[in-house]
């Protein structure tokens, strides 16, 4: 707008000096910018009759018309007039070109002797005037309309975008509660209410950050104290064992059950602390699988490891290469079954049907299920759901989460269904 005002200001100055000039060169001009055609043959008959009579000017054979004139000759005295015109005593080339009075030079023999000016100029000052006024009223009107149209320009141009500019600047100090306000007739309607809905997800946007911000710190807490339980029983264990050994009680079948107690424990912190740290790595986008052809019957190896309970009823598995990541799978299959156990705690079954560039794998159990409402979420980052708010199980809620990555990282899918019957989880593995 600064900017504005400047071409106002500029445009007001160029018209007052085309207007001053307009005034100082009419009055200083040549008066037969003002002449009508009648007054210049008039003019001009009254000349050739004083060129051709200038020794007697009583000679002259005046026009038929009824006019005002004066003849003066070099040192402006007046030789002849019509009788009845206006201050002939103190008239003079000089101030009939400031009366804007038109006039003649009389030229005899090459040389100017005399003038012949015509009196009768309230025509001309009309003219004049008249056209002063009209560049009076001319100029008013451009200057008044450029303040209209910048007036209209600050308020639906200018005005906005300051206003957005504004916002911006609260945005960016992080002040998400005031809204843009929008002028129904602002033509950049749709573009600033785009800015407000801006705003709108970028407060959604804070809120997840803040859930999702303290969901963390509670998982951080819990799986402290889920990291606490194990360490705490082999502390236990191993100062137990330690005293027998001192005093001589412990047998040998004893000791292998709390030795293999130990191992159970560790493998519960391995677990836990591996699911973690392939979290993070998945965050800083670090996470690598190195894929290759194996036989689709390594599946069956894999089940064998996590099946420590026997509850997995398999199926034969056609054969088939698939292109995979051993240890990748592993901890996919292993996660899973560890889920099944966990929840469900009945026996599991497994399926395999070849479709489409991919070996289906289909794992089931029979346990209560998931609910419709959490089916899309079990496989999100930390999400566990109500047993594990109910206080019936344990988990870090990172299981399926990991398993669902690893998946997607080996070009495969992992998808979940879920009935009265129980909880299914298909995999997807890609064939070589």
């Amino acid at each position: 707008m600064k900017n504005y005002h400047k071409a106002v200001a500029v445009a007001a100055l160029l018209m007052a000096l085309g207007i001053a000039a307009l005034i100082f060169f009419t009055g200083k001009g040549s008066s037969y910018l003002w002449e009508d055609d009648n007054s210049t043959v008039l003019l001009n008959e009254l000349c050739r009759e004083a060129e051709a009579n200038w020794g007697d000017l009583s000679g002259m054979k005046l026009p038929a018309q009824d006019i005002s004139y004066v003849i003066l000759d070099n040192s402006n005295m007046v030789l002849q007039s019509s009788g009845h015109g206006s201050d002939t005593e103190k008239l003079s080339v000089e101030t009939a070109v400031r009366k804007c009075y038109p006039y003649r030079y009389v030229i005899c023999s090459g040389d100017i002797v005399g003038s012949v000016i015509l009196t009768d100029g309230s025509c001309y000052r009309q003219q004049w005037n008249i056209l002063i006024t009209v560049s009076l009223v001319t100029a008013f009107l451009f200057l008044a309309g450029m303040i209209v149209y910048g007036v209209y320009i600050r308020k639906r141009i200018i005005r906005p975008f300051r206003d957005l500019q504004e916002f911006s600047g609260r945005i960016a100090e992080g002040n998400l509660d005031i809204p843009l306000a929008m002028d129904k007739d602002n033509m950049f309607g749709v573009f600033t209410e785009s800015f407000d809905v801006m705003r709108e997800e970028l407060i959604r946007s804070r809120e997840r950050e803040l859930a999702l911000q303290k969901k963390e710190r509670e998982l951080v807490a819990s799986l402290s104290h889920d990291l606490k339980t194990p360490v705490t029983g082999i502390k236990l264990t191993g100062e137990l064992l330690m005293a027998r050994c001192e005093t001589g009680e412990i047998d040998t079948a004893d000791f292998s059950a709390k030795v293999g107690n130990i191992c159970k424990k560790a493998e519960q912190i391995d677990a836990l602390v591996s699911d973690l740290f392939s979290s993070t790595l998945d965050d800083l986008g670090e996470f690598k699988v190195n894929c290759r052809d194996e036989s689709a019957q390594v599946i069956d190896g894999i089940i064998t490891k996590y099946d420590d309970r026997g509850l997995v009823v398999r199926s034969g598995i056609p054969e088939v290469l698939v292109c995979i990541d051993v240890k990748s799978l592993s901890r996919v299959i292993g996660n899973i079954i560890s889920n099944s156990y966990k929840y469900a705690g009945t026996a599991i079954e497994t399926r395999y049907t070849v479709k489409e560039g991919f070996l289906e794998m289909r794992i089931s159990d029979h346990g209560p299920g998931v609910p419709t409402d959490e089916l899309e979420l079990i496989t999100n980052k930390f999400y566990r759901g109500r047993d594990w708010k109910e206080g019936r199980s344990e988990g870090s809620g990172l299981g399926l989460y990991i398993a669902k990555m690893l998946m997607e990282k080996m070009n495969g899918e992992l998808q979940a269904e879920s009935s009265g019957k129980g909880l299914c989880i298909i995999l997807m593995i890609p064939l070589s």
